[in-house]
């Protein structure tokens, strides 16, 4: 009875360490997934939303989005809208994304006054986004007296963002 007992709990110690170990790598896991919706008939709105942490561990939501009607050209933006306690942006400023080799491209700021929220910005990607490489990237969002705000972004959520090119 006493080895039925110790083996049981060794047995129950193993099962909480496995399932510590796996929420521990699933912290680092990002899922995301593109949807398809249509607001009206006949414009349809392709979208890419994760939430990603930036380099103070504060969340911001990242959407990409592509908007396609049959009245307008189609535009690819970036939306990041960041939680309570996130950095205020201001407008119009471009984001700055650099890949993991050093290249830099500049996305428009398409608030050109004023956002919805002052924890919002949004970009023009429509040009930019055939352009970046299926590798991780970091966005730089600028602030007040030349500082930025980072979010990295995983080699996943790229390879997903580049699926939005031919929706």
């Amino acid at each position: 009875m006493k080895k039925i007992f110790w083996w049981l709990l060794l047995l129950g110690t193993l099962t909480i360490f496995i399932f510590l170990s796996l929420g521990t790598l699933s912290d680092e896991m990002v899922i995301a997934a593109v949807n398809r919706l249509e607001p009206t008939p006949g414009e349809v709105i392709y979208r890419s939303q994760v939430k990603l942490d930036d380099q103070s561990g504060k969340v911001w939501q990242v959407v990409l989005f592509k908007q396609t009607s049959p009245t307008h050209k189609s535009t690819i933006n970036l939306r990041l809208v960041g939680f309570p306690g996130t950095a205020e942006l201001i407008h119009p400023q471009p984001l700055k994304i650099t890949s993991t080799t050093g290249k830099v491209w500049t996305a428009t700021d398409v608030f050109l006054d004023e956002a919805p929220a002052p924890t919002i910005g949004q970009y023009d990607f429509t040009e930019i986004l055939s352009q970046l490489p299926q590798a991780p990237l970091t966005l730089a969002i600028p602030l007040p007296l030349a500082k930025s705000i980072n979010i990295y972004v995983p080699v996943s959520v790229v390879k997903e963002w580049r699926t939005l090119i031919n929706s």
